[in-house]
This record gives structure tokens, sequence and C-alpha cells, in this order.
């Protein structure tokens, strides 16, 4: 089980404490003993795109942690207010300054241990020049066989990388949906 999350109640500050609330839930979670607020802690949502121009993708190389330096798909934690394909979009001027129409969803991804759902979507770049963040070191394009496998980031952007390749052999992009164990 991971490390609870919620130490002290968001309604009045007190210590919470974690136990198996009295409304008929299941599950463990942080109850407060003064003001009997549950908290619940959901999964963080990871969103993102596979942009394309021509027969390359674009790549990201991170210039913060976790995995510093490796490459990556454009992405991150959706903000509040946002749909997904807003929050995939941002995302992806925000690390890349790429400009791209945004296109269905890809793939879904879970990672249930570290509490995160990944969505990428695929997007069409309409120009080949990017102007990266402070996010990122390098946004460039790739051909399928110049990808460095074994510099990417995470296990969600090679399965991702992975799945939009074989698609593209066959001529028919699906959507694919993951578990990341």
């Amino acid at each position: 089980m991971q490390r609870p999350a919620v130490k002290h109640c968001r309604e009045c500050g007190t210590a919470v404490v974690y136990r198996i609330p009295d409304d008929g839930d299941t599950k463990e979670r942080g109850v407060c003993p003064a003001c009997n607020t549950i908290h619940y802690e959901n999964p963080l949502n990871v969103v993102g795109t596979v942009p394309v121009w021509g027969d390359k993708v674009l790549l990201c190389k991170r210039n913060i942690e976790p995995r510093w330096g490796k490459w990556t798909l454009p992405a991150g934690f959706m903000e509040l207010n946002e749909t997904a394909a807003e929050g995939a979009a941002r995302e992806t001027v925000e690390e890349a300054g790429a400009q791209f129409e945004m296109q269905e969803l890809f793939s879904l991804l879970s990672v249930a241990r570290v509490g995160q759902v990944h969505l990428f979507f695929r997007a069409q770049l309409t120009s080949d020049q990017f102007d990266p963040g402070f996010e990122t070191i390098e946004a460039r394009l790739f051909a399928e066989d110049e990808i460095p496998w074994d510099e990417i980031a995470f296990k969600t952007t090679q399965e991702t990388l992975r799945h939009y390749f074989a698609d593209r052999k066959r001529g028919h992009f699906s959507m694919h949906t993951l578990d990341i164990v």
C-alpha cells in the first residue's frame, strides 16, 4: 500500500486517522476524528500527445526530475478546470513549443503502483519549428529507427510509441488500453 498523502483534515486541520469509515465504505481512508470528514485519495491524470510530422515523432529531452536528460513524449499532470485534451494540448505547448492540431485519444495506461493514469492523444504538427519551455532541454523529431529506446524516460512513453508505430505500419490507428505493472 502506498504511504497516505493526507495527514491533516482540509476542513479543520486535525490530524487524520486511517480507518474504514462508518458510512459503509470498504476501503481504509483518511478520516478526521474531530469533524468526521472523509478524505478520498484518487489517481492523478497525466496527459500528453504523440505529435507527428511526416514519418517522424516529436520527443522532448527532460530538463527536470524524475529522469532528467531522458526522452519522453510531451506530457504532464492535468490541471483542474481543463479537459484531458486541453491539458494534453497545454503540456505540448509548454514542453515543446509545438504548433499542432489535436486528434483522437490514442492510449490510456494505468500505472496503479504510483497512482497515475496516462492519456495520450495523437496530434498532427503544423510546423517543424519548436520553442521548448524550461522543462525541456531539447525538442526533436525522430523517425522510428532513430528513437533512442534506451533513453526513453517512462514505460508509458515506450508502450505508446510501440503501439503508434505498429498501428502506422497497419495503416489504421486504434485506441490502446494497458496496465503498466
